[in-house]
Parts: structure tokens; sequence; C-alpha cells
């Protein structure tokens, strides 16, 4: 199911419909959100339709329960948001587009953006209406609401088929239908300033002037931001898949905190295409683990032209049988293709790309599908076929070195698929982010009442500006036997009244003091979490006060307390001393992570870099033939192996005799 998002265009006004105050409000709410209800009576949010209560929602008739869960996410939002001025959200529920296979759910747009106001952090800076109200103090277009809101009404008639109606619970329990809760989560954030006010097609700013949006869009490979970019280069890195990256702190530092680990296909042989590269997960079958799944490749052949494409029959189950089937995109779904590679005893399945650009989507349901299936590009498969003849192997796995819906430097991607996609494109996460993101192009299953990492991209756009001026030069946390031990330093304390360390079990909080063995290493403050339990991942960040009494948060990271079983073993290299010949080094780590084994001499100087990679867990044997980088036998004497990982870093020493 594809959720298509349209955005509208920006214009000065538009007519107010009647008036229904829905507000977002308690006693703890920090921002109010009106309801301007759009819908004529008798339709939309005036629905008489009867309706039982369900899950949470109250509402007796259909417009009631609409209305409800409007402003139970309205709620959501009001409850993060800081503004002393109101946001006017104008909504209705009207017909939409709706087929078996896609819809669009929902569109929202802010009515007007603002520029060079007093309280503006970027000047010739577009800003839309809820945030440029919130920065200058004032409503600065009271004539109009902030934004307007459009959800598909077809969805309630059954347009996808039985069972696939909105559900209106605020519980998450929606089964086969559709939640509307996240939808509306989703569609406010578009209007509230997740969104580019520059034509991601063409490049061209809006009126001569990018928007706070765009200062934070980057090009991974050039360093350039959208805000000093030509027409051409941002219309070119729009649709640059893997490339259009949010270059904001905070963002950055929220998306490395909920990120998980990215889905890769490793090829272990043959040594000339050895190495990793990125893969599309599929929506059915079995998930990817840190462990990995590892078989040979096999490229399955139907019979019938095309023949790699399996979707007759497969006619080299033999060949095919206990191993990972390769087959190309096309012809049929990604579902009957999997069922094909498991009917004749495949491991598992690699889709190749049928076109230049891109990762197959991998989309479909099957629950009888228990092999694990992803996708790769055209180009690396091509790569693998021209090896098959001689034998490829390969792990599919979870790589904890690198995040999903990330670049390797931590940068969350922006969606920019080729060709455009108007009304996804640019002001979307990228789908490739794991877990799912709220503002991703498509609803997923998996999301319900949490903004998960647009609250950092908000951060850096300005709706919730940082109160402290100062800067945090290192935040960590690395679990170690007896806690988590956080590290942080600021390059100047000056204005600094008080540092609070808080602790979450969600990114998301909430986050409460902790207490904690504070320490100093040189400039670097520490402190230990011995309260954390072993294996339970835990979010910390920085709560300060200035010397005014004003109050932020900066920071996000995380960490985990290690059990026993998560530790690093390093064996004594056996045979040692090593008589010109071969030891072998065993280790043994705890969990999966990123490892490097080298070869030092006594004065520290690296000899041979054995091992420099994301490793399963559980124990692995690697030898050294007593060479070094060069190919040249080293001297006899003394060396060391040294061990370095995530879980901690182990030496043994072995002695070449010669």
């Amino acid at each position: 199911m594809t959720f298509k998002k349209h955005n509208r265009g920006l214009v000065a006004c538009m007519a107010l419909g009647m008036l229904l105050a829905i507000t977002a409000s308690n006693a703890f709410a920090t921002a109010v959100i009106t309801i301007v209800n759009n819908n004529a009576a008798g339709v939309g949010f005036n629905d008489p339709a009867p309706r039982a209560p369900v899950g949470g929602n109250p509402g007796v008739t259909l417009g009631a329960q609409r209305l409800f869960i409007f402003q139970y996410g309205a709620n959501i939002w009001g409850n993060i948001l800081t503004s002393s001025v109101p946001i006017l959200v104008r909504s209705q529920f009207a017909a939409q587009t709706c087929t078996a296979t896609s819809a669009v759910l929902g569109s929202t747009g802010a009515l007007t953006i603002h520029r060079d106001f007093a309280g503006a952090p970027f000047t010739g800076t577009w800003y839309q209406q809820s945030l440029a109200n919130k920065l200058f103090g004032s409503d600065l277009s009271a004539a109009n609401p902030d934004m307007t809101s459009t959800f598909n009404s077809n969805i309630d008639l059954g347009c996808f088929g039985p069972g696939l109606l909105w559900y209106y619970g605020t519980d998450g329990l929606e089964g086969t239908n559709i939640e509307l809760l996240p939808v509306i989560m989703h569609e406010l954030g578009h209007g509230l300033g997740f969104a580019s006010t520059t034509n991601g097609s063409t490049g061209v700013l809006n009126g001569g002037f990018p928007g706070a949006y765009d200062h934070f869009l980057m090009d991974n490979v050039s360093g350039l931001h959208w805000d000093v970019m030509t027409n051409a280069q941002r219309a070119a890195n729009a649709i640059s898949i893997n490339h259009l990256v949010w270059d904001g702190a905070r963002g950055k530092a929220e998306a490395a905190a909920f990120l998980g680990p990215r889905p890769q296909l490793k090829i272990n042989s043959p040594g000339v295409i050895a190495g990793s590269y990125d893969v599309q997960t599929a929506t059915f079958g079995a998930a990817l683990t840190l462990g990995g799944f590892t078989g040979n490749i096999v490229q399955v052949d139907d019979g019938v032209a095309p023949n790699e494409d399996a979707c007759e029959p497969i006619i080299n189950g033999a060949a095919v049988f206990s191993n990972i089937a390769l087959i190309d995109r096309g012809t049929c779904t990604f579902v009957l293709k999997a069922l094909a590679a498991q009917a004749a005893g495949a491991t598992g399945m690699i889709v190749v790309n049928n076109v230049p650009t891109g990762l197959p989507g991998m989309g479909g349901t099957d629950p009888s599908i228990t092999i694990p299936c992803i996708g790769i590009s055209q180009a690396d498969g091509n790569a693998i076929k021209a090896q098959l003849g001689g034998g490829v192997n390969c792990t599919m796995l979870l790589d904890p070195a690198k995040k999903a819906g990330a670049d390797n430097t931590g940068h969350p991607f922006m969606y920019a698929p080729s060709p455009f996609a108007s009304g996804s494109s640019v002001s979307h996460w990228d789908i490739s982010a794991s877990p799912n993101a709220l503002m991703e192009p498509a609803i997923n299953n998996d999301l319900h009442d949490t903004v998960d990492i647009t609250h950092g991209l908000f951060v850096d756009i300005g709706w919730f500006p940082e109160t402290v001026p100062v800067t945090l030069d290192e935040f960590a946390a690395l679990g170690q036997a007896d806690g988590v031990l956080v590290r942080w330093h600021f390059s100047d304390l000056t204005d600094v009244g008080s540092i609070t360390l808080e602790r979450a079990v969600d990114v998301n909080g909430p986050f409460a003091p902790q207490q904690t063995e504070l320490g100093q290493e040189g400039a670097v403050t520490t402190a230990l979490d011995t309260s954390a339990e072993p294996g339970v991942t835990y979010y910390y960040h920085l709560r300060i006060t200035d010397r005014r009494g004003q109050g932020s948060v900066v920071g996000t990271t995380y960490g985990q307390r290690l059990s026993e079983s998560m530790r690093v073993s390093l064996m004594s290299p056996n045979p040692n001393p090593v008589v010109n010949g071969v030891t072998a080094l065993r280790y043994r780590i705890g969990q999966a992570g990123h490892v490097k084994l080298t070869i030092t001499d006594v004065s520290g100087r690296q000899v041979r870099l054995l091992q420099d990679e994301a490793v399963r867990a559980g124990e692995h044997l690697m030898q050294w033939d007593g060479k070094n980088s060069q190919g040249s036998a080293v001297a006899a004497g003394v060396y060391f192996v040294r061990l370095q990982s995530t879980m901690g870093a182990k030496t043994q020493r072995v002695t070449v005799v010669r």
C-alpha cells in the first residue's frame, strides 16, 4: 500500500470555512492548535453516520470520531511545540485518488510563508506561517489559517477493498485497517515546517529566496547546502539517491540514536568483488540479523525468457537448493519471486534491479515466506553475475557500524528518487530509514503516536532554539561491565549554571535525572551509570540551565551495559612461539560489532592489519603467516596481537623464531 503525499501550493490567502474549535491544550501544553472545520453539514467532520466507540475514541458518529482523533493528534504536537501564537489548521475530509494498490491518504501545505521578520534566525529566508509566527511572537497573517489539510474520505468507502478502512482509535490496534493518527501527525508535520519552499524539480527558489529547511539540505558529495547551490545543482541533488542528506546538528544526533543497523550484502568471495553493498530489505520474509545469513549465490533459470526473473517454476532447482537465489526484477511481483525461490529450496533471495538507478522496492505481503529477501542495484547485480562461474559466497546481514537511513558520516538521507516524485521528493526522510520514521513518504504499520527524529529536524529549523550559548564538543556513551560510561565536554562553560544528565529507555522520552558516579578526565566530564541493566539500550541527554535561569536540552547519545556474554576475549596464539609457519588467532565477541585485529611490534608500530570489519557474535578464527603488510617475512622477535572492538580491547603476545 502506497502513501502518496502532495503539498499544496503556497498562496497569499484563502477563504475560511466554518470554525469548529478543536484545541490541543491541557495543563501542560505549550502550543494551541485549533482545527478549522472546512466540511459542509452532513459530510466529513460533520458526517452523522452512527459508529460504536473504538480504541479509546468515544465518538458515536463518524464525524465525531474524525474530530476526536484529529484533536488527539493535535494534542501530541501541541505538547511538543512552544508558541505563544495559536496555530490554525483548516481541515476537511474529501474524495481523493484511491485505487486497489495505492492512494493519496492526505495532503497538507502552509497557507503563507514569511521572511526577514524580527526574530528570524536566518535573513533572506522563508519560514512557514506557524513557525514564523512563533519566532515573531505574533500572527503575521491573521486573515489566514496556518495550513490546510485534506484527508481521503474514499478510504471509508472501501476503495482498497474489504477490511482496509480508516481506523479512528488511539490504541494503535488497527489490524488490517489504516490507522489515521500517524497520518494526521505526518500531515501536521509538513504544515509546521517539514517541507522545502523550493521547487525540487527545477531547483528554483521561491521568489529567489531559500527556506529554513533548505539551509540544512546538503549534497554529501559536494558538501554544498541548498541555500547556496545553483538551480541546476538543486534539481540534480533532488534525484540523487543516497546523496541528499540532512545536515542539521540536532537532526543528525537524534538520527544516530534512533536509526538501527544498516542492511548490507557482504560478498565474502571472490576477492575481486569482496566487500559490503547497500540493499533494500523486503516487507516480507525473515528479518536480517546481526549474525546474518551466509550462503553461495546461484542464478535461477525458469526456462521461459527472460529466464532469470523466476516468474515461472524454476527448472534449475537442484542448483538453487540450499543456496541463495539470484533473481532479476520484472514481469511478476516480488512475492511471487520469493515463493518460487523458496519452493526450489533456496535459503534466501537477492533481486537485481532492472533499471540503472536505485534499489528494487521489495514490497508485498505473504506470511508463508520465511527466507530472507533483499534487493540490490543493477550494477552490483551485474558484478555478481560476472563472477558466478567461479562461485560467489555472501552474507546478508545488519551492519551495526552503519545506520539504516543515513550515510557513512551519520547524515540522515532525505527522499531523492529518480525520477523526481512530485509531492514526495525532498520533503520526506528516505524510505531506507529503519525503524520506520513518521515523515517517510509511505505509511507503515509500526508507526503510531511519536514524532521520532522529526523533533531533531524541528530543533534545527527553529522550533526549539537553543537558549544556552554553549558548544557541546563531545557527548558519547560507552557500555562497560560496571555500567554505561557517559562522557561530555563543552568548549566554553562561562554561561552554564548547572548540568543535569537525564536518561530514558526511548529516544522520545520521557527523560528523568539520573544519579551517577561523576569523574573527570582532563577537560572531559564522565558519569558512570551503574543502575543501567545489561542488554537494555538507554538514551541520554544533558539538561542545561544558564546563569539567567533559562534552560535547554543538548546532545543525544545511547549505550548498553555489557553483560558477561557481551564481552570480548582473545585467546593465546597457537602455536606460540611461531617457527617459520602460521599461528592461529582465535577470539570471541559477545555481540555483533566492528572489530580491528592487528599485529604490532614492541614499539607499537602496526606491522599487519588482519581484519577491519563488522563481524557476527561468537567465535572467530584468523591466521597470521608471520608476514608484514608488504608480504615480507617479519624479523624474529616479540610481537603483539591487538583486538579492538566496540565491546573493548584485548592484547596477546606472540614470539616469532627464525
